[in-house]
């Protein structure tokens, strides 16, 4: 028997997180990135954060910086940023993890199954061939293969190098 070790998920696992105040999708400060918050990137008007509680391994959140609870509400400066990042970050993905595929979505509404409702957000989950386990299917429980912290060192040059290109720096629309 393998044995997967995910620590960091017990508190969640038991409903014992840490309620943080305010919006997930809104990192105090304004950094490009922030390991405390798992922010990957961030510009005028996208931001890419790490699911601290994944799905399952890379399980990344794009979201816009503005505060809107539904795509209807999007500007479309910011609907071109959010699918061009969501272009972006299923490359860094594939990269790095040589997905079979990948599950994009985007839950609106509480109804919907949108865990933060008032934050318009997608998903994006990489899936492998048999990636489903007994954990998941019996206790609710999934296994991570990588510590969190070691995945976001992991993605983070790319990011790195998204903040640090030129169209980065004149993106001022």
């Amino acid at each position: 028997m393998k044995t997967f070790w995910t620590p960091w998920r017990i508190e969640h696992v038991r409903g014992e997180a840490t309620v943080v105040p305010g919006c997930l999708f809104d990192p105090p400060g304004s950094s490009a990135f922030d390991q405390e918050y798992l922010l990957l990137y961030r510009d005028k008007k996208v931001l890419v954060l790490l699911n601290r509680y994944p799905y399952a391994h890379g399980h990344l959140l794009i979201a816009p910086v503005r505060h809107i609870d539904s795509i209807s509400a999007l500007q479309s400066a910011e609907n071109l940023a959010l699918m061009e990042m969501l272009q972006t970050c299923s490359a860094i993905l594939q990269k790095h993890f040589s997905p079979d595929g990948l599950n994009i979505g985007c839950n609106i509404g509480k109804s919907a199954g949108a865990g933060i409702a008032e934050h318009l957000h997608f998903h994006i989950v990489p899936r492998w061939e048999g990636d489903h386990n007994f954990m998941t299917v019996l206790a609710d429980i999934r296994t991570i293969p990588e510590h969190i912290s070691a995945t976001y060192h992991r993605l983070l040059p790319d990011f790195l190098e998204l903040i640090s290109s030129p169209s980065a720096k004149n993106d001022d629309s």
